[in-house]
């Protein structure tokens, strides 16, 4: 039987689809000693947040492919698994509508200023004393403004579409993206990142994190915004300098910003954003919805289970590594 080690617990309601092929394994009780145990013996990781460095990979002499639970792929590192001959997969369907949601709801929230007037509601409750609160309450509508998204991909498309759908003008910028893409969802195509920037009335990221995206959100990106816009962010939190956002926000630059993501995860308590009305901060919680968080596992354990059959998986992140990965294969099956 091959051997598929989760990071966390064997999820028994997906026994079903590999208990014929292979075992199940993970850290259990040795997780906090040593989050990779077992990991000698994998063919197959169902992989979450830890980092698939050379390392650890050298650990796992017997491992065929490293599934990734969601889109993003920073955790692990592609050359050195290609190297290894290690096939690399991520579920880039799998997190959409619920990241998507997520982008729109911080939008709507700060936009309407749900944390700033809750927490003045409570002010006021804890003195004692009333007070007009609706006269001074300040939000915006979203219809007729202008969205800014940077990554048309599959979760910014998607945000596109409902935000379409309220009456917002959708721009975006994604150089990697054709223009039949742009032209299928209805999205006008902003020539540039400062562009955008500049007549944006909400910009949200969704991008991958690597060298180029990095801090892509700096003080210079900041400040070409339009004053007064909204900054959404639900992909990375190093695409943010946080100190430059929150430098924005003392200024009064931006009206608010809505984060999924921070840098570390979770923020560490003395970060000034977490105490601001005009910032609501979740957890990385944007694909854990009750349809989507299984959605995670059963996109990335179908392709581990798909290798272990001898069968190519859909999203391979390192396609030319497969007939290594193949020819290792057949040689588990004894050729």
């Amino acid at each position: 039987m091959y051997k598929i080690w989760f990071e966390k617990t064997v999820p028994d309601a997906y026994r079903h689809m590999f208990e014929d092929i292979a075992d199940g394994i993970c850290p259990g009780d040795h997780a906090k000693s040593d989050p990779y145990h077992l990991l000698e013996q994998a063919h197959g990781v169902v992989g979450g947040g830890a980092a698939w460095d050379g390392p650890a990979l050298d650990r796992a002499p017997n491992l065929l492919i490293i599934a990734r639970t969601g889109v993003g792929y920073d955790t692990v590192d592609v050359p050195a698994c290609t190297a290894r001959d290690i096939a690399v997969v991520n579920a880039p369907d799998a997190p959409t509508i619920s990241t998507a949601e997520q982008a729109v709801t911080l939008m709507m929230t700060v936009a309407r200023d749900i944390k700033g007037i809750t927490n003045e509601l409570q002010r006021m409750l804890d003195s004692g004393v009333r007070k007009d609160i609706w006269g001074g309450y300040v939000a915006w509508e979203m219809h007729n403004t202008q969205l800014g998204i940077v990554g048309l991909g599959r979760i910014g498309g998607h945000v596109s579409g409902i935000a379409r759908a309220i009456g917002m003008h959708v721009v975006a910028y994604d150089p990697y993206i054709s223009d039949e893409r742009f032209a299928a969802l209805g999205v006008e195509k902003a020539n540039s990142l400062e562009e955008l920037l500049a007549d944006s009335d909400f910009v949200s990221l969704h991008l991958p994190l690597n060298e180029e995206t990095y801090q892509l959100m700096n003080a210079e990106r900041f400040a070409q915004m339009k004053p007064g816009a909204v900054f959404i962010n639900v992909s990375r939190g190093g695409h943010v300098d946080e100190a430059a956002l929150t430098a924005a926000l003392d200024k009064g630059h931006l009206f608010g910003a809505g984060l999924d993501v921070t840098d570390p995860e979770p923020p560490l308590a003395g970060n000034p954003l977490l105490g601001r009305d005009n910032v609501v901060i979740t957890p990385h919680v944007a694909s854990a919805t009750v349809a989507g968080r299984p959605r995670l596992t059963i996109h990335a354990l179908e392709q581990v289970v798909q290798v272990l059959r001898g069968e190519r998986p859909p999203h391979l992140l390192n396609p030319e590594v497969w007939e290594a990965v193949r020819a290792r294969w057949e040689a588990t099956r004894g050729g």
